[in-house]
């Protein structure tokens, strides 16, 4: 595997991104896999590098690089009251989908110039606070983003200028929806009127709720990890973006 961290220039500035893609072979079709709350760390390092094994150009970026370089976080981001969750708290809730719309452009201007991912349709995750910034994208850049997926995302339904909800009519990407059983983050009703949403607007793709697990649930490291769970969600990302993106 080739793995660099590169600062990719956005409009806002130099956004550190971890990338990482195979060894052999043509260029891998590019996937951006868009962080949670608690940022960057090496558990999402590791799970970019299993998805590029299969055969993609990864990019990771810090999303939260508008707030400096610091934007990384110790243990303490998954504990309530403890000073690195306050500090990640600060930054969070100043994020908003337009903002990183435009780092999502970004990022595919960087590829085009690169050449060290195939040209052609690109693939977009995003867990957590990025479940909404994943289908926003898709919306956004349907010319280029072939395929979404929003795994627990938080908020689907919201107020928010680009709120899922009110785009799906917008892209021609096929999408894959991901929730929790048990998330007062994305609670069940608030998905299901997410699918009236889906369904109304004719989205390709579908929403799938996970039985029995927790928002967080794909994450190795968290106290929710479900190994079942965890697996199925890898099975439907690489089918979607094989289905999508022409993986060999």
């Amino acid at each position: 595997m080739i793995e660099t961290t590169e600062d990719i220039p956005t409009r806002a500035g130099a956004m550190e991104t971890f990338i990482v893609r195979p060894e052999r072979g043509a260029p891998a079709p590019a996937v951006l896999m868009l962080m949670d709350a608690p940022g960057i760390r090496e558990e999402l390092r590791n799970m970019a590098r299993r998805l590029a094994a299969t055969g993609y150009c990864v990019l990771l970026p810090n999303l939260y690089y508008r707030a400096g370089r610091d934007t990384l976080f110790g243990p303490g981001v998954m504990i309530e009251g403890d000073p690195e969750r306050a500090r990640m708290r600060a930054i969070r809730t100043k994020m908003t989908i337009p903002p990183v719309m435009e780092d999502v452009a970004d990022m595919i201007g960087f590829l085009d110039r690169a050449g060290i991912a195939a040209q052609g349709p690109i693939g977009v995750h995003g867990y957590c606070m990025s479940g909404p910034y994943a289908l926003a994208a898709a919306a956004r850049y349907p010319g280029r983003i072939a395929a979404a997926a929003s795994f627990y995302g938080t908020w689907l339904v919201s107020d928010a200028e680009e709120s899922p909800h009110l785009t799906f009519a917008r892209g021609r990407a096929e999408l894959y929806i991901a929730c929790a059983e048990h998330d007062d983050l994305a609670p069940l009703p608030m998905v299901e009127e997410l699918r009236r949403h889906f369904e109304a607007a004719g989205a390709p793709g579908e929403i799938e709720i996970h039985a029995g697990v927790h928002h967080g649930f794909a994450f190795p490291s968290r106290w929710c990890y479900d190994r079942d769970a965890a697996e199925r969600h890898w099975e439907r990302l690489i089918a979607l973006y094989r289905r999508r993106l022409s993986a060999a």
